[in-house]
């Protein structure tokens, strides 16, 4: 018996002995595919040596010391070199163990911020229906997907939710007119509802990632956002767990609109998983006003120089090519899977930018009638999938709370053209499988 509180109560699971590249093998000798990249989480593939040797290098130096006692060459180092990409004046890093984390800390910065400038009703944050931030409670709350907020609804309310970025299924009642004017104009009748002076700031990912399977905005829709949130002195904090560090083919995904928030935060792709970390950027402004009165807030881990370490090194790897890679590799991908898919009739949508990719599955293309949550499309295509060598990232319940079907892919930078070629061909054939 184990004695592991797992994940996934419902199947065991087979067990992990080694992983390189693009592959992963168990302990049965069965080589699958990453096509999810973990969960969107490998960024320049798994055993690089590079990133290996940071990790042991690190640990042979300093393993943990608090961070308000030292600060090590490793963060400081980290903190320079990952400055320069990052859409924001003089950014300060503030480094965590992972994106919930991050999250609390922005939404705290913003909280921080407010105050310091004689704010103190400045306490609501906004964020979108069908998002995900995080699983601890202030991002959980941030977060828009009710399956994840049931259980523990008694704990949450605080925060308010505008409609989600979702072209295929979007709101806007003159939908594929003026979407980018609507979402602008539903955020500020928000603010102006909960008070001129009442938001603290809104927060969203630039491309929706878990929660809608790489739903990608109208092409204006972030440059409205912006400047409503600009008007009202509102705080925007870029959600860049999933879309940076490379996945969609930039830097990070706000860049493909110019998008220079005022905090931002980081995690999945910034060790590319090799260790735990991720952070919040606070830009110079929000530093400045942050600094002149303190900041109430800390963890064990923060500022710890490993995940810093792994980070400059993953840096690097991603400065050798791997992000345009993902963006050449996203498109090819892309076209193919459309190609592949097209015939096949439940096939609603396939989206996204650089190598962060969502295919939407529907019972009727033409009335995108999502399947009933009971005939478990998801998980019967990730399972075919998994039979056949190849790993994906699933999603459901996004159409109307219950039902709804996404599968991702996530793949590692690092993936050849033959390794592409066999991504592409599993995965049309897990989606022909249940059909």
């Amino acid at each position: 018996m184990s004695h592991v509180f797992p994940r996934v109560l419902t199947r065991t699971l087979p067990t992990v002995v080694s992983a390189e590249g693009a592959w992963v093998t168990d302990a049965d000798g069965k080589r699958y595919l990453d096509g999810a990249g973990g969960a969107i989480v490998v960024n320049v593939g798994h055993g690089d040596r590079d990133c290996i040797e940071a990790d042991t290098s690190q640990l042979g130096k300093a393993q943990y010391v608090r961070g308000t006692a030292f600060t090590t060459e490793a963060v400081e180092s980290y903190a320079e070199a990952v400055a320069p990409p990052l859409p924001m004046d003089a950014p300060r890093i503030y480094p965590v163990s992972g994106g919930s984390e991050a999250v609390e800390t922005a939404i705290k910065m913003a909280r921080a911020y407010h105050l310091a400038r004689d704010e103190p009703s400045r306490g609501t944050v906004i964020a979108r229906r069908l998002s995900y931030h995080g699983n601890t409670l202030g991002a959980l709350d941030a977060s828009g997907k009710e399956p994840l907020r049931k259980p523990y609804t008694p704990w949450l309310g605080r925060f308010l939710h505008a409609p989600p970025a979702y072209e295929y299924r979007c709101e806007n009642p003159t939908h594929p007119q003026d979407c980018g004017r609507w979402h602008a104009a539903e955020l500020e009748r928000m603010i102006e509802q909960t008070g001129p002076r009442a938001v603290a700031a809104f927060v969203a990912e630039p491309v929706v990632g878990a929660t809608l399977g790489a739903a990608v905005p109208c092409q204006d829709y972030w440059s409205r956002i912006l400047e409503v949130c600009r008007r009202h002195g509102v705080l925007v904090i870029a959600d860049e767990v999933m879309t940076g560090f490379g996945r969609t083919g930039r830097w990070f995904g706000g860049d493909h609109w110019n998008v220079r928030p005022d905090i931002l935060v980081a995690g999945k792709g910034s060790t590319s998983g090799y260790v735990p970390f991720g952070f919040a950027a606070a830009s110079g402004d929000v530093f400045d006003a942050i600094s002149s009165s303190g900041f109430v807030h800390g963890f064990t881990w923060s500022h710890n120089a490993l995940g810093a370490a792994v980070g400059l090194a993953v840096l690097s790897r991603l400065r050798d090519g791997l992000v345009d890679r993902s963006g050449l590799l996203g498109r090819r991908i892309h076209g193919e899977l459309v190609g592949g898919l097209g015939s096949i009739e439940i096939v609603g949508d396939v989206r996204g930018l650089g190598l962060m990719i969502g295919i939407e599955l529907v019972r009727a293309r033409e009335s995108k009638e999502p399947f009933s949550r009971s005939e478990q499309i998801t998980e019967r295509i990730v399972a075919a999938a998994l039979e056949d060598g190849l790993l994906l990232y699933s999603s459901t319940g996004h159409a109307d709370g219950v039902n709804g079907d996404l599968v991702m892919l996530g793949p590692p930078f690092c993936l050849t053209d033959d390794e592409a070629s066999t991504l592409v061909e599993r995965t049309v054939a897990a989606v022909r499988s249940v059909v």
